[in-house]
C-alpha cells in the first residue's frame, strides 16, 4: 500500500445533501440492500475536483474549469502532470488505482499508462464503500458543511475546497488506507452488500 496512489474526481456544489433526516428502521438493518437507494448527486452549480492520496502524501487538488471530463482532458490534466510524476518518485513499485469511469479508461489513457509501465490495480466497477478516496471527499464535504460562513460563490468553494485540503490531517489519509483490508474483508463476508464505513 505504500506505493499505491488512489485517484478519484469529485463533485462538490451549493446545494448540500448533508442535512439530517429521520429515517426509521429496525435495529441492525442499517446496511440492509432494502434500506439503500444508491444516487449520483450532480445538482446545482459547484466544482469538479480531482485528488490523489497515497500513504504519507498527497497530490494537489485539481479543480477542472467547467465543463466534465473526457479522456483528452483526462490526460491532458491528470495522467501526464500528475500520475506520471507520482510513478517517476515512487519506481517500479509505484501501483495505480484509479475505477472504471469512462474517461480512465480511453485508449489514450490506457497508452499514457502502458508506455509509463504504470500498473494498474483491478478494481469492482462499483465498490464506493472500499475505496480510501471516497472517505476523504465525504471527509471533505462534512468540514465544508461545518464552516462557520459557508461558500456561496464558486471562486469562494474552489479556494475553501482548497484549504481544506491542504489542512486534511496526514494521519486521517493513512488511517484510511491501512483500513483498506478490514473494509475489504467485511464487504466480502456480506457478500458485496453496503457496509458501515
Amino acid at each position: 500500500m505504500g506505493t499505491s496512489l488512489f485517484i478519484d474526481e469529485s463533485r462538490f456544489s451549493f446545494s448540500s445533501d448533508s442535512h439530517r433526516i429521520l429515517i426509521w428502521r429496525e435495529r441492525g438493518s442499517r446496511n440492509h440492500p432494502s434500506n439503500i437507494i444508491e444516487r449520483d448527486r450532480y445538482g446545482g452549480r459547484g466544482v469538479l475536483v480531482w485528488g490523489g492520496i497515497m500513504l504519507g502524501s498527497r497530490t494537489d487538488l485539481h479543480i477542472f474549469d467547467a465543463g466534465s471530463v473526457n479522456g483528452t482532458r483526462y490526460c491532458n490534466e491528470i495522467l501526464l502532470p500528475y500520475v506520471r510524476l507520482f510513478r517517476g518518485a515512487m519506481g517500479l513499485q509505484f501501483l495505480f488505482m484509479d475505477d472504471n469511469a469512462p474517461c480512465h479508461r480511453t485508449v489514450a489513457a490506457e497508452h499514457i499508462l502502458e508506455s509509463e509501465d504504470i500498473e494498474r490495480m483491478d478494481w469492482p466497477a462499483r465498490s464506493p464503500d472500499l475505496k480510501p478516496i471516497e472517505h476523504v471527499w465525504d471527509f471533505l464535504g462534512r468540514r465544508l458543511a461545518a464552516r462557520t460562513l459557508p461558500p456561496v460563490m464558486i471562486r469562494e468553494l474552489r479556494l475553501a475546497l482548497q484549504d481544506e485540503w491542504a489542512a486534511m490531517p496526514p494521519q486521517l489519509i493513512d488511517t484510511l488506507i491501512l483500513n483498506m483490508g478490514r473494509r475489504c474483508e467485511t464487504c466480502l463476508a456480506v457478500r458485496g452488500d453496503h457496509i458501515p464505513y
